[in-house]
């Protein structure tokens, strides 16, 4: 029968002894000096423990839970005379070290650093020169007084023994990968989704911001980021491309995530309303001519967060996922012209227009069309701003026939850009920062 403690007990997972069993015991009869309780008997028993407290010394707590390897210690922690050598922490032996619950690995030894006077070292290096120097001039005079007629003899010779070190070669000379990756147009774009000419630009305006590595090139690095945000390889499909660890890929393609998202976010303008109207497609001509941009919000999954408030804030009903939510503001011939900052799935698609910073864009007379979703007319309406949406229907009553008339033709039109925002939704689900980069990809391929 188990007894519960009163608050007191051993925190060493699998230890059992708590206050309560041990005021038990003590009240009970000692077998040796009887009618003597345990309490009043001063014999040694192996039934007698007391218990210790975590000290207060910053080194001695942390040696404490390092050697307890809790994944949750309790607020007031115990723990008993069995696990200490001495029965209690000493100054040798200060913190629990036996019968701890789990196997413990064999502590590691430090090396002891022996130090030498500089003066041997000096004279040793000498001796070993001269050593060496000797051994040269015995194998040149062993060369010189070979018999010639033995010469012909070359099984009669052991084998050639050569001592050279191999050092790989800088990355400005090793052969990129890319070179046999990327043979034609047809490959750049399936693999980094954009041509080949595109992607050598790329790979020269990011060479100024690439740090020193020894193991691979920048191009061979950029084409693996590249491939990460197109196809979503795994990492050890990567790994044996580019014949690299599966943590330096990670690290790599995290690294210039980062370089891209700060030095390509530039490519992303507002464009002027005369260039915007001087390229509109033939779909806007007809019957949108004043259409500014496309708005719409794209999400993209992630993992699952440990905090509740977070997971909370990133749950979309809509995914019946955690996802982050982005708005994008698309020209009617494609080009991406703002993208805002990630917000939680929860939040709605008016919460994310108001407070992004799309509308300080806006200009009195400008058109935005978005979906059903976006319920900022009023919003737009402050600045002068017309929204084209599809009609609603209202109290369950169906569309009249210049709704479905205006429905079609806003359908028509939007789905020439549409397919600009399908890139952020084919984006990893495991990554987090891997959108941002896609439209600045996006980007050099729409100019």
């Amino acid at each position: 029968m188990s007894l519960r403690s009163s608050g007191t007990c051993c925190a060493v997972r699998g230890c059992a002894n708590n206050q309560a069993k041990l005021n038990l015991w003590l009240k009970e009869q000692c077998f040796e000096h009887e009618p003597r309780t345990n309490r009043e008997c001063c014999c040694e028993s192996p039934s007698r423990y007391s218990f210790h407290r975590l000290p207060r010394d910053e080194e001695l707590r942390r040696m404490w839970l390092k050697q307890l390897n809790l994944k949750k210690p309790p607020k007031t922690l115990y723990v008993c005379s069995f696990h200490f050598v001495e029965k209690k922490p000493t100054e040798e032996h200060p913190h629990p070290t036996l019968w701890l619950g789990y196997e413990r690995p064999p502590e590691k030894r430090r090396r002891v650093l022996k130090r030498t006077d500089s003066s041997v070292t000096k004279i040793t290096g000498m001796i070993s020169c001269e050593l060496c120097a000797a051994a040269k001039s015995s194998c040149d005079a062993q060369t010189q007084w070979s018999d010639p007629g033995m010469e012909d003899h070359i099984y009669s010779k052991g084998p050639t023994i050569t001592c050279e070190l191999h050092t790989p070669p800088p990355p400005e000379l090793q052969h990129p990968v890319a070179d046999s990756i990327l043979e034609s147009d047809a490959d750049s774009l399936l693999y980094t989704g954009i041509p080949q000419t595109e992607f050598r630009t790329l790979v020269e305006c990011l060479q100024p911001f690439a740090p020193a590595s020894p193991s691979m090139p920048v191009v061979d690095q950029i084409l693996m980021t590249l491939m990460k945000l197109r196809q979503n390889f795994v990492m050890a499909d990567l790994a044996r491309r580019f014949k690299i660890s599966q943590g330096q890929v990670s690290k790599t393609v995290g690294m210039w995530v980062d370089i891209m998202c700060e030095h390509m976010k530039d490519l992303i303008v507002w464009l002027p309303r005369e260039t915007i109207k001087a390229t509109l497609p033939k779909a806007f001509k007809e019957h949108f001519a004043n259409t500014t941009c496309v708005i719409d919000c794209t999400e993209t999954v992630l993992q699952k967060p440990k905090n509740l408030d977070s997971r909370s804030e990133s749950y979309s009903h809509y995914y019946a996922n955690n996802t982050v939510k982005y708005l994008v503001a698309v020209s009617p011939s494609g080009v991406i012209m703002f993208i805002s900052d990630a917000y939680g799935g929860k939040c709605s698609d008016r919460y994310i227009t108001q407070n992004c910073g799309f509308l300080d864009y806006l200009r009195a007379g400008d058109e935005v069309m978005g979906d059903r979703g976006f319920t900022v007319r009023d919003l737009l309406e402050e600045r002068r701003v017309n929204l084209i949406i599809p009609t609603f229907t209202r109290k369950g009553c169906q569309l009249t026939n210049e709704g479905v008339t205006r429905t079609r033709r806003i359908a028509h039109a939007r789905i020439h850009v549409d397919g600009v925002s399908v890139i952020l939704t084919d984006s990893p689900p495991s990554c987090r920062r891997l959108t941002r980069p896609l439209y600045h990809i996006a980007m050099l391929h729409f100019i």
